[in-house]
């Protein structure tokens, strides 16, 4: 089931609504006393159907939770859509975008809205376990470079994340709060990057591999791929919904 509402973010876009997009579990039941962990995610439109994806193809996340009955609530929130608001509010730096327009970082932001608005929200509103150890973030590209940050920086709230094809290259190298920050206990890591999308920035093969290295030294416990003939669309992370549900720790139902 699919919980959907519209909700404001005053210091990012004032007054506009975006959508919010609940999962909530095949046996989920608002009176009995089971709670689930939770996973928050970037860009909420393009996870679950194809007719609200920006380009038409979702990850189909919806399908694969429910035909494996996975016990994980999602939440999630549609990205700003207008002009490369997108770029600023899923960015932790200032940056230079390729066709040279200044994009100021607003991530944190946007994390700090998350993480004292909207999980206290969602905490008090469905049955979650709503602990550090019971709380993931999650997305991909700009949503990738993102969920790095938020375990780096806000690691107090999460313990676990999948970075599919993170926006490394926004840095251009290992990014600051990789090297400044230090991860909590258990801090797990999913992450990859396609084969085929290497060469959509230049030395993008060696700063995701120092990154994850950098991380290992770190001590997040980290899972990384490459994946085979993979791309920059949500047709290509749909495929690795099995692959960072696993080594998040989130199982199928048995």
């Amino acid at each position: 089931m699919i919980k959907e509402w519209e909700v404001v973010i005053p210091s990012l876009g004032g007054d506009k609504k975006r959508k919010v997009y609940v999962y909530l579990p095949v046996e989920y039941n608002s009176d009995s006393e089971v709670r689930y962990p939770v996973m928050y995610m970037f860009d909420g439109h393009n996870l679950f159907f194809d007719d609200k994806a920006s380009f038409g193809k979702s990850w189909g996340l919806k399908d694969y939770l429910d035909n494996t009955k996975t016990p994980l609530i999602i939440a999630s929130v549609e990205c700003n859509r207008e002009g490369n608001g997108r770029l600023s509010e899923y960015s932790p730096i200032d940056f230079i975008f390729k066709n040279g327009e200044k994009i100021k970082g607003r991530g944190g932001e946007y994390l700090n809205w998350l993480v004292k608005e909207f999980k206290p929200y969602i905490d008090k509103t469905f049955n979650t376990l709503s602990d550090r150890e019971h709380t993931a973030i999650g997305g991909s590209s700009m949503g990738g470079l993102m969920t790095l940050y938020a375990l780096a920086k806000y690691n107090a709230y999460f313990s676990r994340g999948a970075a599919l094809s993170p926006s490394l290259w926004v840095y251009g190298k290992i990014p600051d709060f990789v090297e400044k920050s230090r991860f909590g206990k258990n801090t797990i890591l999913y992450t990859d990057y396609g084969s085929k999308e290497f060469k959509n920035h230049s030395a993008q093969r060696k700063i995701f591999s120092k990154t994850c290295a950098r991380l290992t030294e770190k001590g997040v416990l980290i899972t990384s791929r490459v994946v085979p003939d993979g791309v920059h669309s949500e047709a290509s992370w749909e495929k690795s919904i099995p692959f960072f549900m696993n080594v998040l720790g989130f199982k199928p139902y048995k």
